[in-house]
């Protein structure tokens, strides 16, 4: 028997709720649960994310959902020695290193390094000069504009601070400064949620209803749906006939529900002849990717039709081309603030090696967001102790 049933029993939740949000059958989870056997027709590190998204949304704190996939005999205090867990304690702490609360740049340490703006701040990225372009930042940047531009079902998945947000803003900055005749729809998702239990689900009325905003703001809606539906369709004719190509941007996309995902190839589906009237962009944390799995039969027919691309780690030489860019925006040599066994450190600090049941596996935490915060909270502790760089020593007292 796995932890995960006590946990779901201490967080008031029951394994129906769970096999719900997995989309799969209560007795799958309670072989999951009761005898630890995963179906060998699903992907069993999709299952496991998916099951600590839905702990999580809970209450689960990190330390449980590690230790949720831990046999409750490996627990027992007269075991001859003990198993380790999926995730040992080190790798959760290293894990935390990137939800550091956000750090900012105390005014000594600005004295202390002659940097005048905070190189990781949001405000330090003015335009798209500003922009770290890696060449899987390249790829992704340019796949979404070539989607918004010519049609097509894109999906962008990344992990929070792997820089989505930077690209969205890129997007529409590209569109105005190349005066590309592109109209961008983003329906409203503050406060999203994929059911209406937590939170506003985002629906294909309301995404109905953004497009008529953005394409025909002066029509009155019709009064059926079925009317409506035709009202759209015949707005974007008109509009593509006009020469604007419209492209649909659903932000926090991990955040809709599987019906919700699955009208979409409704929209995607509205044309002029050969022509597609509507591209459609999903951005959205890992969950996105779960949702969008080929083996969920509710979905198949949007997955079919969806490339997806990822934001990876920087990793390798790519860190130290993102400090370097990052401080000579500034006007500062990354030299003069971190040198290279300061480097080394931060690598170390946020990549994880966690000793799964297959073998080890090694975690990349090493995203923009995540940097940023770990070397301003180093550049503070140097300034503090007079140091005049960030160094190994540094980066591991932090």
């Amino acid at each position: 028997m796995l932890k995960l049933k006590s946990l779901l029993q201490q967080l008031g939740r029951t394994q129906s709720e769970l096999a719900r949000h997995l989309n799969v059958s209560s007795a799958t989870v309670a072989q999951i649960v009761n005898h630890g056997e995963w179906p060998r027709s699903l992907d069993e590190r999709a299952l496991r994310e998916s099951t600590c998204i839905f702990l999580h949304s809970h209450g689960a704190t990190a330390a449980e959902q590690a230790d949720a996939f831990i046999e409750v005999s490996e627990l027992r205090a007269n075991a001859a020695r003990p198993v380790s867990p999926s995730k040992t304690r080190e790798d959760i702490n290293q894990e935390d290193s990137m939800l550091l609360r956000k750090q900012t740049l105390y005014p000594a340490t600005r004295k202390h390094f002659a940097l005048f703006r905070d190189p990781f701040a949001d405000e330090a990225v003015q335009s798209n000069e500003d922009m770290y372009i890696s060449p899987d930042i390249r790829y992704v940047r340019e796949a979404m504009l070539q989607t918004a531009r010519h049609g097509g079902l894109l999906a962008v998945v990344a992990e929070s601070g792997a820089g989505k947000t930077t690209l969205l803003r890129d997007l529409e900055d590209r569109i105005l400064r190349e005066a590309q005749p592109i109209t961008l729809i983003r329906p409203y998702v503050l406060a999203m949620e994929d059911n209406d239990q937590k939170g506003k689900s985002l629906k294909a009325t309301h995404i109905a209803e953004a497009i008529m905003a953005a394409v025909a703001p002066l029509e009155k809606p019709r009064s059926s749906p079925e009317a409506r539906f035709a009202q759209l369709h015949k707005a974007l004719r008109e509009s593509h006939a006009a020469g604007y190509r419209h492209c649909l941007v659903i932000d926090e996309a991990h955040a809709l529900p599987i019906p919700t995902i699955k009208h979409l190839k409704r929209f995607f589906e509205l044309e002029s002849g050969f022509k597609k009237l509507l591209s459609i962009i999903l951005i959205g944390q890992p969950e996105l990717k779960a949702k969008l799995n080929e083996r969920a039969q509710d979905v198949r027919e949007v997955v079919q039709r969806c490339e997806m691309v990822e934001l990876t780690p920087l990793e390798g030489q790519q860190l130290d081309e993102y400090l370097k860019f990052k401080l000579e925006r500034m006007g500062k040599p990354a030299g003069d603030v971190i040198d290279a066994g300061g480097i080394e450190a931060l690598r170390a600090k946020l990549t994880v090696t966690s000793s799964r049941q297959h073998g080890a596996e090694t975690v990349s935490l090493l995203y923009p967001l995540a940097i940023g915060n770990l070397l301003t909270a180093c550049m503070n502790k140097a300034a503090e102790y007079g140091f005049p760089r960030v160094t190994a020593d540094v980066v591991k007292g932090v």
